[in-house]
C-alpha cells in the first residue's frame, strides 16, 4: 500500500482481503473516488483520519475489519460523520437522513490512530484476523474487483479460468500479492501516455516470448 504515496491521481484503489491496517499513505490520493478495503486488519476507526482530507472520495467498502465493532449503526454513522462526501459505504448508498444523523450518534475523528508494530501486508499471524477465507471466496471476490477494474480501462473481463491460472498450487498469501500486483499495475496503465503504453507493450512482449520458450523447455 505504500506505493499509493507515489500515485496522487489514482482514482480507483483495491486493497480488499490483504491484511492491510495502516491507511496513512493514502492521505495523498487527492483524486481517489472508490476505495474497495473489505476483509482487512484495520482496527480503529481512527484510520479515517487519512481519509477526511480526500475530496473526490464516494465509495468506500470497509465492511468485515476489526474495526466495525459490533455495532453496525454506530459503525457506519462515525464513518458517514467523517466523510460526509461518500455516495455508498459498504455497497449501500448513503441517505441525507443518514449524514443527518450521522451529526448526532456518530464519532468526530480529530486526530490519526496510535503507530502500531503491524506491517501491511500479509502477516504470518494476526489477532486481528477473525475469519478463515476460502480458496473460493478469495477468489470470486478477487476476479470480481479484478475485472471493476479493468472494465475502468475499457477492458474485457478475464475469465474465471483464465484468472485461476495465475496462481496454482500457492498459498493464500502469495494469492494475494500475485493478484494486487496485476490489480496495480492496470491501476498504474492509467498515468501513462502514448509513448509509456507503448514501452510497457513491448516489454511484455518480450517477457510472453520467454516464458512461453521457457514452458516449452520444460516439457
Amino acid at each position: 500500500i505504500s506505493i499509493c504515496r507515489d500515485l496522487p491521481n489514482i482514482e480507483v484503489i483495491t486493497f480488499s482481503v490483504n491484511g492491510i491496517s495502516d491507511l496513512e499513505p493514502l492521505n495523498q490520493c487527492q483524486n481517489l473516488s472508490e476505495l474497495y478495503l473489505r476483509k482487512n486488519n484495520i482496527a480503529s476507526l481512527n484510520e479515517l483520519f487519512y481519509l477526511k482530507n480526500l475530496p473526490r472520495l464516494r465509495v468506500l467498502w470497509l465492511s468485515e475489519n476489526p474495526c466495525c465493532g459490533s455495532d453496525p449503526h454506530r459503525y457506519r454513522m462515525t464513518v458517514l460523520r467523517n466523510l460526509p462526501g461518500l455516495q455508498k459505504l459498504d455497497n449501500q448508498a448513503v441517505t441525507e437522513e443518514e449524514l443527518s444523523q450521522a451529526l448526532v450518534d456518530g464519532e468526530e475523528i480529530t486526530a490519526p490512530p496510535a503507530r502500531r508494530n503491524v506491517e501491511n501486508g500479509c502477516p504470518e499471524s494476526s489477532a486481528a484476523e477473525s475469519t478463515t477465507e476460502t480458496e473460493r471466496e478469495l477468489l470470486n471476490f478477487s476476479l470480481e474487483e479484478t475485472n471493476k477494474i479493468r472494465e475502468e480501462l475499457g477492458m474485457k473481463p478475464l475469465p474465471r479460468d483464465k484468472f485461476s491460472s495465475f496462481s496454482p498450487q500457492e498459498t493464500d498469501c502469495n494469492r494475494k500479492k500475485r493478484n494486487n500486483v496485476l490489480n496495480a499495475i492496470l491501476l498504474l496503465t492509467k498515468e501513462l501516455d502514448t509513448e509509456g503504453l507503448e514501452i510497457v507493450q513491448q516489454t511484455v512482449g518480450r517477457r510472453l516470448q520467454a516464458v512461453r520458450k521457457k514452458e516449452l523447455q520444460e516439457e
